[in-house]
């Protein structure tokens, strides 16, 4: 048997309370994750543990690379089994990272598995979810609808196939599914590839010879993800740069246009500004801004040749852009242009500097309208939610705060609701016990239960 009580992380009877009558059993809106949609419309069923847990999983390969374990055992060409086994291995003196509970309990929930992880029980662990699988048909859709989850937000490009969308739609699921609109790759103007991005774009709309015509391509664009379900988009960004003029980010956009090499100077120019073209635009549509900034990434070059994009190899940047956040947000206040927008942040040090920016810029037009993200993906961990919640009650207001996601490519990954839901009882329950706050549980149940789900659906204009 594993450590895994059912009391996991609540460490008083009144967080007890909260989590089993308020937390456990609402529904889960994941509004930022990067499930392929279509893995979802295709449902096909997994063939072992690995396919599930671990192909794709930069996270887990990110803790297996940390420990000293060769490639081959984690992207290479060992088999399925042998690098099951090697991550089993790892994980199983990986006290305090948060993969050493999530998958745990991933195992628990979803196969019945209460075998501890480690090097001597990972054969057996092998075999015992293996022949669940086999005589389960475990498939994207049976995993989504076995973790009660209602709605989920994909990350796509501004140029992907929307009609996965259409489809899945039509199949009348007991959830949802919408793509978040994303411009990163419009956005990345040194990539190597960025004509091929801007080709890909044409094919959809029209000729982008202009910054002007480029503008309209994206906005078509954000129309037909609208008639999909969208009501997100996504900007991801080591920092938030200054906003130049357009006929400056003109400039660089027409060179690239021919071809010609970006300097990061002018990388960074045409950046700030799309950014603020973007952000207007998701304002006249009423369309919710997820702003992640600081992850630097990249870092090691060998590996980005060998295995491409998002493989674990980013990192925290030290890159405090506070300045240009506050001058983003007041330019597009002025204008009567600021989107409703959630902060993601993922640098420690800057959590109490965002949130009392954003306070800067609410309004009574939307309650929440400017939030703070939940703790994301370094910080996505025991030490790094607590951390959230006391910033957050410190000097912002958590009544209307929107609640967990995944950001994970694993259809697994959903019990990290849950991991969030226990902390956060667990945070007001000691404070209710402490009498540091009113006592009355029901109320107290109602907060967590909006955070829980409540309030993502209203923000994001879902109807139920």
């Amino acid at each position: 048997m594993s450590y895994l009580k059912d009391n996991f992380l609540l460490y008083n009877k009144t967080s007890i309370k909260l989590y089993d009558k308020y937390a456990k059993d609402m529904p889960i809106f994941d509004y930022h994750c990067h499930l392929s949609e279509k893995q979802i419309l295709e449902n096909k069923p997994f063939g072992d543990i690995f396919e599930i847990w671990l192909a794709g999983d930069h996270y887990k390969w990110r803790l297996m690379r940390n420990y000293g374990i060769d490639e081959k055992y984690i992207t290479g060409v060992s088999t399925n089994k042998e690098k099951f086994i090697t991550y089993c291995t790892v994980l199983g003196t990986a006290f305090g990272n948060p993969l050493y509970h999530w998958s745990q309990v991933e195992l628990k929930e979803f196969f019945g598995c209460e075998r501890e992880i480690n090097a001597e029980n990972a054969p057996a662990i092998w075999d015992e979810c293996n022949e669940y699988i086999s005589k389960n048909n475990v498939t994207p859709q049976s995993l989504i609808e076995g973790s009660n989850v209602k709605h989920i937000f994909t990350t796509n490009e501004v140029f992907d196939d929307l009609t996965t969308f259409t489809k899945i739609a039509e199949k009348n699921h007991n959830f949802r599914v919408a793509p978040a609109y994303r411009g990163d790759k419009i956005m990345n103007i040194e990539a190597a590839a960025y004509l091929d991005y801007l080709k890909k774009l044409e094919d959809l709309t029209h000729t982008v010879d202009s910054l002007s015509a480029l503008e309209d391509a994206l906005e078509l664009r954000l129309k037909a993800f609208i008639e999909v379900g969208c009501t997100a988009s996504d900007i991801a960004v080591e920092q938030v740069l200054p906003v130049y003029d357009k006929a400056i980010a003109e400039k660089v956009y027409k060179k690239a246009y021919k071809g010609k090499k970006i300097s990061y100077e002018e990388a960074n120019i045409f950046k700030g500004y799309l950014t603020y073209f973007l952000m207007k635009l998701y304002s006249k549509y009423d369309i919710r801004t997820e702003l992640h900034v600081g992850a630097m990434r990249n870092n090691n070059t060998n590996m980005l040749n060998s295995l491409g994009l998002d493989t674990g190899f980013d990192s925290i940047s030290e890159t405090n852009s506070i300045k240009n956040m506050s001058r983003l947000f007041d330019k597009l206040n002025c204008e009567n242009s600021l989107p409703a927008v959630i902060v993601f942040n993922l640098n420690p040090k800057m959590n109490t500097e965002i949130i009392t920016l954003i306070g800067c810029f609410q309004s009574s037009e939307l309650e929440g309208k400017i939030q703070y993200g939940p703790a994301w993906w370094f910080l996505d961990n025991k030490v790094g939610m607590e951390n959230h919640l006391k910033d957050l009650t410190a000097t912002g207001h958590i009544a209307k705060f929107i609640g967990m996601l995944t950001d994970s490519r694993s259809f697994l990954s959903y019990p990290r609701h849950h991991y969030f839901r226990r902390i956060l009882c667990n945070y007001l329950g000691d404070m209710m016990e402490k009498g540091e706050m009113t006592n009355d549980i029901e109320f107290v149940g109602k907060v967590i239960e909006d955070i829980c789900y409540n309030n993502s659906i209203k923000y994001f204009k879902i109807a139920e």
